[in-house]
């Protein structure tokens, strides 16, 4: 099948098959693909790492006075990861960077203003008041050395769920306490320090990962984008009769776009999400797992929301890429109109119809508008609700002594993070949508089969002689409508035959046939005695020159739309090739001559003009088959008599096939082939068909009753070319 439609191309959300095929692209580059997984992986743990810095710095430094200790004599204490804090002759270590069974035990409590050293460990969230009258017992002999001069106190601790007891301890001074707080301000500009490093590393690994990624994509879209390029030019001319530009164009640029998101977006970026989720709720669960299940209590409704959105926006966005192509399409349609449009004055109808396309195009991108901001604000709600739940579950167990105030602080942090990726989880089925979607047409055309190809055991044309044959050929462009029927003849090499005949009577059919730009339904076409589905289609058009009526010139400069970039061709050969046709004379009137620009389809240069270079490419190709569709049609008389004189030069040696409008320019070819309704109705030279006085003898008087009508030539003539 050679064309589609963009409704067929719709899709699903996700397609393993898809997916799967695009995979294949990226194989290639599967080591540049790991790596970035790999720095991703160094990323998220960058990330995760941060908050557990502040919980650090808070719990360990800031609000460390307060935790447990263990005393040792002095010089004794047991090497480790936490300060040793010397105070009253002996040293302190606090856990849990000390033995738990080893030394002596003591802790700092906070009862108002006053910092209390006690013996022995308060339990973890106990309430602390003034005891009054002081208790008895008694006191620890490091506590009993420390009193005269400082004051003492009793304290009622109340354990949660235990009954309450007093402890007696001495009121630290300023000089005291900064004693158990001189190690905290270096480790906490340490850890300050280990923080900015983290940052500085995070933006490396990031420029690195994205750098990496970006141009990994760009090589697998450049590939991707050559292929669907390369698969074009091998279809067949029907192919392009029955699919618009603007959505072939779309095909090449926005669909291949649309899945540089999705490799460079969604694909592998997809791992920093799973790690940065997973490490988030591992370390949230280990550090507190009550709180930590209380934030992730959410995750069912942000699944659910996430569903209503997929299963709504599936819809939307794919009404947006059908509208996008049509708009596409209308404007492609309508610039290489232009001309048209505006000699018609038909400007204000084909606003019309483009307002309307382009309404559409605008409500369908409204009806994805309306889904996604409901989705976005809802996942900002979740996210928030699930920020409360923690500083309200949370803040009560800190106020209550339950909880570190950086544990707090880190849950606020790494919440935020958890529902990043989530808030971004729009964007990404976005991108994965449209990827989804432009995979699934781009392979649609990659897999559109030509119908025109060669076959497995297709061989080599070699050096052609340019015998051509018609051998009872059949041929339609859809269906049953043949516009030829139970064609034959025979051109011998060097050769020139006209086919001539009304318009829609197959000439330039035939043509097309000669090229193998269509297959026949019936019969051959034959080139040196060989089918021309038999050989190859390269080495087939490498033997052959066309030359249409509608010329079409390529952006670039003049000797360029000559030679068409074919490097064997010489600027001398250009020359050369230009010379013959005549159009040496205008070339070297431009300011730049040879290299004068070319605007797109050469609309700088008139159509005679645009013609002469038509031939002269056809000639730098040296064809053993020169073939002319209408070539003559759109040139004045002078130009006309220009390439006269070249083709009678230039078909010296190679068979050339014409189709004419103007039998005033074939009368001199060896045979004359007259169409009508897809048969041959005569056959024969020039003089021959003017004495049997037939069809062609028709034509040829109608047209030399209009010359005559139109432009009367000199007196004792009786025709456009003399009796």
């Amino acid at each position: 099948m050679d064309d589609f439609r963009e409704e067929e191309a719709l899709g699903k959300a996700y397609d393993a098959r898809l997916m799967a095929r695009l995979l294949t692209y990226a194989k290639p580059f599967w080591r540049i693909i790991l790596l970035c997984i790999v720095l991703l992986g160094f990323i998220a743990a960058v990330d995760l790492a941060r908050p557990y810095l502040l919980k650090v710095a808070i719990d360990d430094h800031l609000n460390g006075i307060s935790k447990p200790m263990l005393a040792y004599p002095a010089g004794q204490a047991p090497a480790g990861p936490g300060p040793v804090y010397p105070f009253a002759g002996k040293d302190f270590v606090r856990l849990p960077h000390a033995p738990a069974d080893q030394g002596d035990a003591y802790q700092i409590i906070i009862v108002g203003t006053d910092k209390v050293l006690v013996q022995g460990h308060v339990p973890q969230g106990s309430e602390f008041a003034k005891a009054d009258p002081p208790a008895g017992g008694t006191l620890d002999p490091l506590i009993t050395s420390l009193a005269p001069g400082r004051r003492m106190a009793a304290v009622k601790v109340t354990p949660p769920g235990q009954p309450a007891f007093q402890v007696r301890g001495v009121v630290l001074n300023q000089q005291d306490a900064d004693q158990f707080q001189k190690g905290d301000g270096p480790s906490v500009l340490n850890l300050a320090l280990v923080y900015l490093a983290l940052l500085l590393g995070g933006l490396v690994l990031n420029y690195g990962q994205t750098l990496l990624l970006q141009l990994t994509g760009q090589r697998i879209i450049f590939r991707i984008r050559q292929e669907v390029f390369g698969h074009l030019q091998r279809l067949p001319l029907a192919f392009f009769d029955r699919n618009p530009v603007g959505r072939l164009v779309t095909r090449v640029a926005n669909d291949t776009e649309a899945l540089s998101d999705m490799y460079t977006s969604v694909l592998v970026n997809l791992f920093r999400d799973v790690f940065v989720l997973l490490g988030i709720a591992v370390v949230m669960l280990r550090m507190h797992l009550k709180l930590g299940l209380l934030a992730l209590a959410v995750m069912p409704f942000v699944g659910l929301v996430t569903f209503v959105y997929q299963q709504r926006a599936r819809d939307a966005f794919r009404d947006v890429r059908v509208k996008l192509a049509r708009i596409n399409a209308t404007l492609s349609e309508n610039i290489s109109g232009m001309r048209v449009v505006q000699i018609f004055r038909r400007e204000k109808e084909q606003a019309g119809e483009f307002h309307a396309i382009n309404q559409a195009h605008f409500d369908a991108g409204m009806r994805q508008l309306y889904i996604f901001a409901v989705f976005r604000p809802a996942l900002d709600l979740l996210a928030q609700f699930a920020l409360t739940l923690v500083i309200w579950y949370g803040g009560g167990q800190v106020i209550r002594g339950h909880l570190q105030f950086g544990v707090l602080i880190a849950f606020t942090s790494y919440i935020q993070q958890f529902f990043r990726p989530i808030q971004e989880l729009a964007e990404k089925f976005n991108i994965l949508q449209q990827a989804m979607a432009s995979s699934e047409r781009l392979f649609q055309l990659l897999d559109t089969e030509p119908s025109v190809a060669d076959r497995p055991e297709a061989r080599t044309l070699e050096k052609v002689r340019g015998a051509v044959e018609f051998d009872h050929v059949w041929f339609a462009y859809d269906g049953d409508n043949y516009v030829l029927r139970d064609v034959s003849f025979k051109v011998e090499p060097g050769q020139t035959v006209a086919f001539v005949g009304h318009t829609g009577a197959g000439k330039s059919s035939i043509m097309n046939l000669v090229s193998r730009f269509y297959d026949v339904q019936q019969g051959a076409v034959k080139v040196d005695g060989m089918d021309v589905r038999d050989v190859t289609q390269e080495s087939l058009r490498r033997n052959i020159a066309v030359v249409m009526q509608d010329v079409f010139l390529f952006t670039g400069d003049v000797k360029g739309n000559i030679r068409l970039n074919a490097g064997r061709i010489s600027d001398e050969e250009v020359r050369r090739a230009a010379a013959t046709v005549g159009a040496d004379t205008f070339i070297r009137r431009l300011p730049r001559s040879y290299d004068e620009p070319v605007a797109e389809r050469g609309a700088t240069l008139s159509a005679g003009e645009r013609q002469l270079l038509a031939f002269a490419r056809a000639l730098a190709f040296d064809p053993a088959i020169l073939v002319l569709d209408e070539a003559t049609a759109s040139i004045d008389s002078e130009t006309e008599h220009l390439i006269q004189r070249a083709l009678r030069e230039v078909s010296k040696g190679r068979t050339t096939l014409i189709v004419a409008h103007r039998l005033s320019t074939i009368q001199h070819a060896d045979q004359i082939i007259v169409l009508h309704k897809g048969k041959i109705r005569e056959q024969g030279t020039h003089q021959e068909l003017l004495a049997k006085q037939g069809l062609y003898y028709k034509l040829w008087r109608m047209q030399f009753e209009e010359s005559r009508e139109t432009a009367p030539g000199p007196a004792g003539t009786e025709g456009p070319l003399g009796p």
